[in-house]
């Protein structure tokens, strides 16, 4: 029987991979692309997530778990049922890319707030651009970022763009067998 870690890493490699001619977030081009989507969605794989992003981050002390719409969104879900089931209590957050026009106008929904430690999630991590965008946000409010985690690090500069951060991914895209480089 596969590990949770191996399970999803197959469920990741069958749903998510695209190959063809891809312009990424950061406007890179590639020849791969890792539709995270096509698998948050699935009953099973959401499930194993959670599970994993439980193991990466339960040796820490922290208040909240999120990150930048849209990818964040499920991955914050995932993680708070896997805590809810081990008895700690933990808060959800969400950034949302521009603040919204209407309401408090906040880009940050959750409970979260000055003196906060929080792990900041994300799914697919190329340059480490967008993920930035969540932990700028959080910082702004005043909490610490203790660790981020993401599902895929496509190895083209996201560590070195967190490098002053307790930088997790779950999987990197050797992991699928791609090369970064090709």
């Amino acid at each position: 029987m596969p590990t949770p870690r191996d399970r999803l890493k197959e469920l990741f490699r069958d749903r998510a991979l695209q190959f063809g001619d891809f312009t990424l977030a950061s406007g890179k081009k590639s020849s791969y692309y890792v539709n995270s989507k096509r698998v948050l969605f699935h009953a099973e794989a959401i499930t194993l997530l959670g599970e994993l992003l439980y193991e990466a981050t339960a040796d820490l002390d922290f208040q909240a778990i999120g990150g930048l719409e849209v990818g964040a969104i499920p991955m914050a879900a995932a993680a708070l049922t896997a805590y809810h089931r081990a008895g700690r209590h933990l808060e959800g957050f969400f950034v949302r890319k521009q603040a919204k026009g209407h309401g408090n106008k906040d880009r940050l929904e959750g409970q979260v707030g000055a003196g906060d430690k929080v792990v900041v999630i994300d799914d697919v991590l190329t340059t480490g651009g967008s993920v930035l965008q969540a932990v700028e946000v959080v910082e702004a409010v005043g909490a610490t970022v203790v660790r981020v985690v993401c599902i895929c690090d496509r190895l083209q500069g996201a560590r070195e763009a967190l490098a002053k951060y307790d930088f997790r991914p779950l999987f990197t895209v050797r992991d699928f067998g791609i090369d970064p480089a090709g």
